[in-house]
Parts: C-alpha cells; sequence; structure tokens
C-alpha cells in the first residue's frame, strides 16, 4: 500500500471540493460529495487514473450529494459496479429531496439517491485499502459524519469546520449547539496536529482552528 493522494475538483456554483482519493501504488481510491458537474468529476478522473471504488457522502447538501446517482450510472456504465456509502440515515430526508432542492437553486441534473449503505459512528470505510473511522457530527445536518483515519492522521470534515469558519446552522433542521458540540467533542479532540479537508474553501489543521477559529476556538468559549 502506498501514500493516499488526493485532487479537488470544485463543482456546483457554491464551489464544493468534490474530492478524489486515491492510493498511489494501486491507483484504487473513491470520490467523496460528488455534487455536480459530473463530466468534469470524470474527466478528472480518467486523467489522474484513477480506478473508484466507492462513492462516500459527509452528508444530504445538494452541493454535496446532487451528482451522486449520476456518478456511480457513469463509473458503472465502464463495467464495475460502485456503491454509494455514507451519510448517517438520518440524513435521507435531504437525499430523498434533492430534485427540489435542484429547482430551488437552479441546479440542474440533480437527483435523489439512496445509499448502499449508510454509515454511523464506530463504522469504517477503506479508501484504496487505507481505513477511515466514521464520526456523525450532527449540526449543519442531522446525519452528517466525519471520516478519520488515525493511521494518516487525516480527516475530511464535510461541512461542520472550515478554515476560520463553521457549518451554516440556518437551515430549520439546523442545530448550533449540536455543531459545537461536535466540533469540541468529535473533532477538537482527533489531534492539534491533524490536517483535514473540508466542502468549501481550504483546508486547515485541527490545532489551528482549536486555538484561532472565532465561533468554535477556544477564544470563543
Amino acid at each position: 500500500m502506498g501514500a493516499l493522494k488526493a485532487a479537488i475538483v470544485p463543482v456546483t456554483p457554491f464551489q464544493q471540493n468534490c474530492a478524489i482519493l486515491w492510493d498511489d501504488q494501486s491507483k484504487s481510491g473513491a470520490v467523496i460529495d460528488p455534487g455536480g458537474d459530473v463530466e468534469k468529476v470524470m474527466e478528472a478522473i480518467g486523467k489522474l487514473g484513477v480506478s473508484v471504488e466507492k462513492i462516500l457522502l459527509t452528508h444530504g447538501h445538494i452541493d454535496h450529494a446532487g451528482g451522486a446517482a449520476a456518478l456511480k450510472e457513469a463509473l458503472d456504465a465502464k463495467g464495475a459496479t460502485i456503491p454509494i456509502e455514507g451519510p448517517d440515515q438520518r440524513d435521507l430526508f435531504l437525499l430523498e429531496g434533492l430534485e427540489r432542492q435542484g429547482a430551488a437553486y437552479g441546479i440542474a441534473g440533480s437527483r435523489n439517491v439512496v445509499p448502499d449503505r449508510w454509515l454511523v459512528e464506530g463504522d469504517q470505510v477503506t479508501v484504496g485499502g487505507h481505513v477511515f473511522d466514521v464520526l456523525h457530527t450532527p449540526g449543519h445536518t442531522p446525519g452528517h459524519i466525519t471520516l478519520f483515519s488515525p493511521d494518516l492522521r487525516f480527516a475530511i470534515v464535510g461541512d461542520v469546520l472550515f478554515r476560520g469558519s463553521v457549518g451554516r446552522t440556518d437551515f430549520p433542521y439546523g442545530d448550533s449547539a449540536a455543531l459545537l458540540r461536535s466540533i469540541r467533542e468529535k473533532l477538537f479532540p482527533l489531534g492539534d496536529d491533524v490536517p483535514f479537508l473540508c466542502g468549501h474553501g481550504p483546508g486547515s489543521t485541527i490545532g489551528v482552528e482549536r486555538r484561532t477559529n472565532p465561533f468554535a476556538g477556544d477564544s470563543a468559549r
């Protein structure tokens, strides 16, 4: 098993960080949060030479999941059967409403999707042989998950935590107290050394955000 590599494909008008992760020896990997622009994602997969083994979803918002069904179809057409894994089942209502979300935000081609495997805290997923633990990190959505590799010391946090900011909670189902608990009780304990990939904008490290994040960091308590 080699090193884990990552490439970002910004998708949808929200410029969501759709991520392609793969092992640099086997070239096997996964696509995380394909919110749309499936042709662009497929082009990147081809240029990188990645053999996609699964699609992973951190939560059910359109910019993260709206293209999952179409991407699965496009990959399956090449001869494989690609499962969709995640998020937690508490985001089912969002995944079943992706077409409505698309109509509301003017994003064409969004399709409802139900994953092949729901993920709950304590589960594990593999990406090119690299193991990630599943953490339930609600607040932005009820079923939001984070993926953390203890061996690689690396996390994929979706829309829970950003560089200098945190996920929105101004939805009917949003919960700002739950979001802060997710950050402070699930993410910060992972360790200051842990870098993370988030759903929008540049990544950061747990330590930087713990010390300086104006919404969830030490100074905000």
